[in-house]
């Protein structure tokens, strides 16, 4: 067996039955914003974010001895931008554990074309799976519940396909965002409309840790009712979502610009990880 490579039993897929404790020690996420924490925030922390990565690594951490944990994802970051930064950091530090997520910036530009983003997105597994690490890859999620992305849900179902048939060939995780029906409520993302809020990553991260088959007591977090709201309020609050947020992200893709430049990796060490017992149902 090559150095890191786990056994079919210790993969702890949920077909796996779940009779020993979890076989990982060094835990390395890499990606853009999502796995970064974006849209969770917590100032003490390294860059200033959570996070679902953060808080799956706590819950590992608090199971087992040794553990170690690395987050190298940084925000706005493109495929190929995520391909050249992270992925020999990542294999540098030999884990026995990578997340994997990205291409989800370059599916919602315009005229994206799913099947190539998915081709970089295989090369990069390729490179990951050659240590015999476990990966979990994600799926992104289903958009049909947001009308300002509601018009690439077809691209991203068609990216989500070849991610699913990725993995079956690198033998890989799936964390299936598409099926993560819970937090298609806005109620679940950050004023953005794009990140997750603390909701949204905490229900992310109880995903992949059913998807590690890691028994945990994260509970779910009920969303607060929505407020009455009438039409005329409802399109204010748009107007002033498009001001702050939609119209600089605009500028920045026509400067070639990104949210991520001169941000580095807020974890880029593997480190011991503390959990927080604050807001997880505990």
């Amino acid at each position: 067996m090559r150095e890191n490579e786990t056994s079919e039993h210790d993969r702890r897929t949920p077909y796996v039955p779940n009779d020993t404790a979890h076989p990982w020690r060094r835990m390395v996420a890499i990606g853009d914003s999502f796995t970064e924490g974006i849209g969770d925030p917590e100032p003490d922390r390294p860059g200033g974010h959570r996070g679902w990565a953060d808080r799956v690594a706590e819950v590992l951490g608090a199971q087992v001895p040794d553990f170690a944990y690395a987050n190298l994802a940084v925000r706005g970051k493109l495929i190929a931008q995520i391909i050249a930064d992270q992925i020999e950091p990542a294999l540098a530090l030999k884990p026995d554990l990578v997340t994997f997520s990205a291409g989800g910036n370059d599916v919602i530009r315009p005229g994206a074309d799913p099947d190539a983003v998915a081709q970089q997105f295989e090369d990069a597994v390729v490179r990951l799976s050659s240590t015999g690490a476990t990966l979990v890859l994600f799926t992104g999620i289903d958009t049909n519940f947001t009308p300002v992305f509601r018009g690439i849900r077809g691209r991203v179902a068609i990216y989500n396909e070849n991610i699913r048939a990725i993995a079956e060939r690198y033998d890989a995780i799936v964390a299936d965002q598409w099926a993560l029906k819970e937090v298609q409520d806005m109620r679940f993302f950050d004023d953005d409309r794009l990140h997750y809020n603390s909701l949204g990553h905490h229900e992310v991260a109880r995903m992949v840790l059913r998807a590690l088959n890691v028994p945990n007591d994260l509970q779910p977090m009920q969303p607060d009712p929505l407020p009455p709201s009438t039409w005329r309020a409802a399109r204010a609050h748009d107007l002033v979502w498009a001001r702050e947020y939609l119209v600089p992200w605009v500028l920045r893709r026509l400067r070639h610009q990104s949210s991520g430049d001169h941000v580095t990796a807020k974890r880029p060490e593997p480190l011991p990880v503390i959990r927080r017992l604050h807001d997880d149902g505990e």
